[in-house]
């Protein structure tokens, strides 16, 4: 909750905690773990009006300083469609749909009455059935190296590879 309540307070358009911050608690909770030590605290929003590199390192900046326990990576979501050549994104929600796994486009934020509001690009059926699931619109070997990389299936072992995942792009509002 003091990770959300330091990102609302940024005050960005469209902007959630995303990613293996959001991904990894469930799985954890999944599997009777205690939360997992996380590399990075992703925070995504959207907007058009200022794109720079520079805007974000700032943005980090200031979470680092309120939150110096830990790291931080601000993305602007109105600029990612350049890194990945896809064409432009419409908001934080439609840039989720191009991650490289279903159950890793998710994010939640804190609403104007204190809820937590989650995103899912694709639902989120298939992160609570401890799928995981590759996103077609990227390559199967990005999939695959992250797979590798991130060694998900050695440290959650009650995951399942598939291929097939629902799809729903709208908000869930949970309290």
């Amino acid at each position: 909750m003091r990770a959300l309540r330091c990102v609302q307070a940024l005050n960005l358009p469209q902007c959630y905690i995303a990613a293996g911050f959001i991904r990894n608690l469930v799985w954890d909770a999944l599997h009777k773990y205690s939360p997992s030590a996380l590399n990075d605290i992703d925070v995504v929003f959207y907007d058009p009006e200022d794109t720079t590199k520079e805007r974000e390192q700032y943005l980090e900046q200031l979470l680092q300083k309120t939150m110096p326990e830990m790291t931080w990576q601000v993305r602007n979501q109105a600029r990612m469609h350049e890194k990945h050549q896809d064409p432009p994104y419409a908001s934080t929600l439609d840039a989720m749909r191009f991650w490289p796994e279903k159950e890793t486009a998710i994010a939640v934020r804190l609403d104007m009455n204190q809820r937590c509001e989650v995103i899912a690009a694709f639902g989120v059926q298939s992160l609570f059935e401890l799928k995981l699931s590759h996103n077609p619109a990227r390559p199967w070997h990005v999939f695959q190296q992250r797979l590798d990389d991130k060694q998900w299936l050695k440290h959650w072992p009650k995951l399942t590879v598939t291929t097939q995942c629902s799809v729903a792009a709208k908000p869930i509002h949970h309290e």
